[in-house]
């Protein structure tokens, strides 16, 4: 029913492609947050845990990131491409609040 809907209302793969810009943003956020947490403890057993947590966050990006170059959705190295697929992003994303 969902892929109906989505058809629908013309988005096709946009959920797909939002869902994972999302987990993106929120795993480098996690990387950023977590090393700024590293940088101020000073118990060596929550260090541990959290360079154990920060390995953990940034193979999760790696992972997404993956994911999303496959699919088309990020184009880390190439900015006019990425450009393009931002503005398709929005412009659907504008679409949908008419």
């Amino acid at each position: 029913m969902t892929n109906m809907l989505q058809k629908v209302a013309g988005m096709g793969g946009m959920t797909d492609q939002v869902i994972a810009t999302d987990f993106l943003i929120t795993t480098k956020s996690a990387v950023r947050n977590i090393t700024f947490a590293l940088t101020e403890c000073v118990s060596p057993d929550v260090r541990k845990v959290l360079r154990s947590q920060l390995t953990y966050a940034i193979e999760a990006h790696e992972k997404i990131s993956q994911y999303m170059i496959e699919k088309g959705y990020y184009h880390p190295d190439n900015l006019k491409e990425q450009l393009t697929v931002d503005l398709k992003a929005s412009k659907t994303a504008l679409s949908l609040a008419d």
